[in-house]
């Protein structure tokens, strides 16, 4: 990815925010209420007033809802930590019905699990203590419209940020699309689709994984597999395992205990509890992210990763029982709309 930080003619930057909710100039700091009205009481508009919002249960607001051409550059959101999977992500471009990024809000940001991941790559930033932070582009030709609904039972606090740059979107450009998928348990076989087929042209950059392998012992044998243009029964792109398709190796194990990590492309960054290794009911999660290593398509792509454990008698074991949930980012020309999949209870 280039930077072109020296260059002047990039366009117009905007914010929305709940203290400049329509991004306009000069629109910022004017509430005279909102969440910050008791705390700045003293001292009047212009001094914080409504740094957030209410999120009732039930309910969904719309973040932003601004006209283009332009580029969303920057999201940052922070909530209650706990809720990250009770609210959800959406995002539509261009006047679509249906949203081209639907997922829970905590799996955008590589945090699908109840404790706090903190995340230290180039696109997603996790900060302490709960600043969720994406600098995946996102063009926009006509329209960008961001929600956020809570499916939870409890009203929730929403801090958020999403500046964009009002700019020429060049034809070349394709929409972010994010995708998630949870199964549990499995089933047989083992393997999970992360992508079902979808059409090209376009650009696969990013895959965040969380699992519960839920039998004893290492579980990263799978593979990860990238069916292009049309391959139908063996992918084009065939990967060596789970744990080196995200950067590790030797089952994340040094010295008998996971070894978490996080970098600009690549982390593994939870191991729960993180004082056991090898224990079925452990919850993991990893990202990677192809940005300097994009895995481009033409006509078609699917994405598919085996559960595979390895067993005492030095053979694999596939984990039909394991429960595994998938983000999926790729960029494609056309709005595509994505199946719906229920998500078990945990």
């Amino acid at each position: 990815m280039v930077h072109e930080l020296w260059r002047l003619d990039q366009g117009r930057t905007r914010s929305i925010s709940p203290e400049n909710p329509t991004g306009a100039p000069g629109a910022g700091g004017r509430a005279a209420a909102g969440t910050g009205a008791h705390a700045a009481g003293d001292l009047g508009i212009g001094w914080k007033v409504s740094p957030s919002i209410h999120l009732a249960p039930g309910t969904t607001a719309t973040l932003a809802d601004v006209t283009g051409p332009g580029v969303i550059r920057h999201l940052w959101l922070t909530t209650d930590r706990d809720v990250l999977s009770d609210l959800r992500l959406r995002m539509y471009w261009d006047g679509d019905a249906e949203p081209a990024i639907d997922v829970p809000l905590g799996a955008f940001f590589c945090n699908a699990w109840d404790e706090l991941a903190l995340v230290n790559s180039e696109m997603v930033v996790v900060a302490a203590a709960g600043g969720l932070n994406s600098f995946w582009p996102m063009p926009f030709r006509a329209r960008a419209r961001v929600t956020l609904h809570n499916a939870g039972d409890r009203r929730v606090p929403v801090y958020y940020q999403i500046t964009y740059l009002e700019q020429e979107v060049p034809r070349s450009a394709g929409y972010l699309h994010a995708r998630w998928v949870r199964r549990s348990p499995l089933g047989h076989p083992a393997v999970h689709t992360i992508l079902e087929d979808v059409p090209g042209p376009g650009r696969y950059v990013g895959t965040y994984l969380a699992i519960v392998p839920n039998s004893p012992g290492w579980w990263g044998e799978g593979e990860l597999k990238f069916y292009l243009d049309g391959d139908t029964e063996f992918p084009t792109i065939c990967g060596t395992g789970t744990e080196d398709y995200f950067g590790g190796a030797w089952n994340f194990d040094l010295d008998d205990s996971y070894r978490t990590y996080s970098t600009p492309y690549l982390g593994f960054v939870q191991a729960l509890p993180d004082d056991q290794i090898y224990q079925p009911g452990q919850r993991f999660g990893m990202y990677r992210w192809h940005v300097r290593d994009p895995i481009c398509f033409d006509r078609s792509l699917r994405v598919t990763v085996q559960a595979l454990g390895w067993r005492d008698d030095d053979r694999y074991l596939p984990l039909d029982g394991a429960d595994i949930a998938t983000t999926a980012l790729w960029y494609q020309h056309r709005s595509v709309t994505g199946r719906r999949h229920s998500v078990p209870s945990r």
